[in-house]
């Protein structure tokens, strides 16, 4: 009978080995929304597979985009992480169920105000960056024209930068919704909108991406931009003259923000991947792409060139409000109605 019975098991054996081997071969796949710099995010994705052998396919829109994508797809989810991007929409996304509750076991080494954007949303997003919201500015252009380096959110709206500033659309863009929540934070609602307006005459254009208008203003396409200042030193190294500076009245910033998907086709893999992107090595692939951020894991080594929040003038921005469906859609609704209706120039 032992003998009988050793043929079946040996098969079994085999047959379990090959499957072993198979899957040692082909780990599956990752499906990444990336919302931040294209550089940052190809590094990444190209580390990660190298690292664990799961093929990563990337797409890369704004974080305002993404967001529009993922309620579009709710019902048939295509994405297994979003990776990156400003943490209001991915707040709004955990609030209207299209991310996942993961409580990753980094969260212990990360700064308190990753963990706080991980807690309001209930686990289901977690920061993985924060960057100050300020001005990018071209000095030749500048110098060409004689205008003084902006300093102050009053200086925008002057009239010799007419058809000279860019920021990105609101609805499309999380870091001009951050400009938007921001204004609104500092000046109060009425008076931001009515600055909104004035700026408006300045804006040459209204990108899709945030990063849009600091690249245009590097070369030289705009004088001024509103962006994130850790967008800014990259161009710099890049060789473009760009100077930058953060608003004297004060200003908001962002806690950039990762999110497994609800519904996920690959959820151990976005899990393996939600850990390792908070690890001190993943976080210092930034910097060799040129991105600035301040890093979210407290042992992650914060580049020189990042802006110092210490040195900013920052606003106590409310998260839990402005990082609302109601209030974004509320705010979204009357820029479009209010600002960009109106006739520029």
């Amino acid at each position: 009978m032992l003998c009988i019975n050793a043929r079946p098991l040996t098969v079994l054996a085999l047959t379990a080995l090959t499957a072993s081997a198979a899957l040692a071969q082909d780990k599956g796949n990752l499906n990444i929304y990336c919302s931040m710099q294209i550089e940052w995010c190809t590094l990444a994705a190209n580390e990660f597979s190298k690292q664990t052998g799961i093929k990563v396919n990337t797409s890369f829109k704004g974080s305002g985009e993404t967001f529009a994508q993922l309620k579009a797809e709710a019902a048939n989810p295509k994405g297994d992480v979003w990776f990156g991007g400003t943490g209001d929409p991915h707040l709004q996304a955990a609030e209207e169920g299209l991310s996942e509750e993961y409580r990753s076991p980094m969260l212990k080494d990360l700064h308190p105000w990753a963990t706080y954007q991980a807690q309001i949303a209930n686990y289901k997003t977690v920061g993985i960056y924060a960057g100050a919201l300020g001005f990018g500015f071209n000095t030749e252009v500048l110098a060409k024209k004689k205008i003084a380096a902006p300093a102050c959110w009053a200086d925008l709206i002057k009239p010799e930068l007419k058809g000279d500033v860019q920021m990105a659309n609101p609805s499309a863009s999380g870091t001009a919704y951050t400009a938007l929540a921001t204004l609104v934070q500092v000046m109060g609602e009425d008076k931001a909108f009515e600055y909104l307006k004035a700026l408006h005459k300045n804006i040459s254009n209204y990108p899709k991406s945030g990063t849009g208008p600091v690249k245009a203003a590097a070369r030289g396409e705009t004088a001024v931009s509103v962006s994130f200042m850790h967008d800014i030193p990259g161009e710099v190294k890049n060789g473009f003259p760009v100077g930058m500076a953060a608003p004297c009245e004060g200003t908001g910033y962002e806690v950039g923000s990762m999110s497994i998907l609800k519904g996920a086709r690959n959820l151990e893999n976005a899990k393996l991947f939600y850990d390792w992107a908070l690890t001190p090595d993943a976080q210092k692939l930034a910097a060799q792409a040129k991105q600035y951020q301040l890093p979210s894991n407290k042992n992650s080594v914060q580049p020189p060139e990042a802006p110092r929040f210490a040195n900013i003038k920052l606003i106590q921005y409310d998260f839990k409000k402005y990082g609302s469906s109601a209030e974004r859609k509320r705010l979204l609704e009357k820029w479009e109605k209010d600002v960009n209706s109106l006739p520029r120039g």
